[in-house]
């Protein structure tokens, strides 16, 4: 008789089977807000299962194969990062997938660092000293791969690559990952600065509040900048404050702006909640992408695009 433990994840792993092949099934186009990373492209007949970018983070990849389970050459990439999971139909193989990209990577300048399958990689182990999305977004099957990864240099800024291609039930499943390496931004703003922005042009922006990708979670590294405004209004008791919610050009229109207003709301209710702040204090609004302050044709620009804003009645 089984054990129950074994009778357990057997149910899991079939929940999540199903799971996947719900998803699958139900998703036809493009994750919300997913794109391309240019230059680079995708697979024909491919849609995109995840997207994500940071304007600043760290991401592991490796610029040559394990040697007797051990990496030789592991990479920690800080800077902007786009990582990018896509899944075709049935039909090309790991091979015809991964060679597309190989051959895109060459185009864009990517000097190619290392390029192998399973065993030549290092098979498992390879794949977990490697970050990837999670199920069902990506799908790695540890024994069957190819990765490739190049590095170019590009207006003075070092630029690495990767590509993970895999399989799942007949799909192939690849994802792009891209490490614009630079030093983090100081986007602390204090209260004394609010109070300035303020006082001078009757708003201040603020980059130190995050958010996950088409989520209006707060995320925990904004505490910090949440503790200024805090500061800032229980050092001007008078002081009343509209919060805007502002978004890039990327995605439909009336998504954007409900998206905005709803990360404003976010940031109200976390002052009220975890700082005391009265709530007739603070009013919210969501502007979507009516407000830029960069172009949204390059991705600096939408990265400044993308803020809450400190606007005095």
């Amino acid at each position: 008789m089984p054990a129950p433990q074994n009778i357990s994840r057997s149910l899991l792993l079939a929940a999540l089977l199903f799971a996947h092949a719900v998803t699958a099934l139900a998703q036809t186009r493009d994750v919300a807000g997913g794109r391309d990373y240019p230059g680079i492209g995708r697979f024909a007949g491919s849609i995109i299962t995840g997207y994500v970018v940071k304007d600043f983070d760290a991401a592991r990849m490796q610029a040559a194969s394990f040697k007797d389970g051990q990496p030789t050459d592991a990479r920690r990439l800080e800077g902007r990062i786009v990582r990018i999971a896509y899944r075709t139909n049935p039909g090309p193989s790991i091979l015809e997938v991964s060679r597309n990209f190989e051959t895109q990577l060459a185009k864009a300048g990517f000097e190619t660092l290392l390029a192998c399958d399973t065993d030549a990689c290092g098979a498992i182990p390879f794949t977990e000293s490697i970050d990837t999305l999670p199920i069902p977004q990506m799908w790695i099957d540890g024994f069957s791969y190819r990765y490739v990864a190049g590095r170019k240099t590009e207006g003075g800024r070092e630029i690495w690559a990767s590509v993970l291609v895999s399989q799942n039930n007949q799909e192939i499943y690849a994802q792009v990952t891209v490490a614009e390496l630079g030093a983090i931004a100081n986007k602390m703003v204090d209260a004394a600065a609010m109070a300035k922005g303020l006082g001078e042009t009757g708003h201040i922006a603020l980059y130190g509040i995050y958010f996950d990708t088409d989520k209006a979670v707060l995320k925990p590294e904004s505490r910090p900048t949440l503790e200024q405004i805090a500061k800032l209004l229980a050092s001007q008791p008078q002081l009343n404050v509209f919060i805007v919610g502002h978004t890039d050009s990327q995605g439909a229109y009336e998504y954007n702006l409900d998206l905005s207003k709803r990360r404003a709301e976010a940031v109200a209710a976390e002052l009220v909640k975890s700082f005391r702040i009265a709530q007739t204090r603070l009013r919210t609004a969501g502007v979507g992408l009516l407000a830029p302050v960069g172009s949204n044709a390059t991705d600096s620009g939408r990265a400044l695009n993308r803020r809450v804003e400190l606007v005095a009645p």
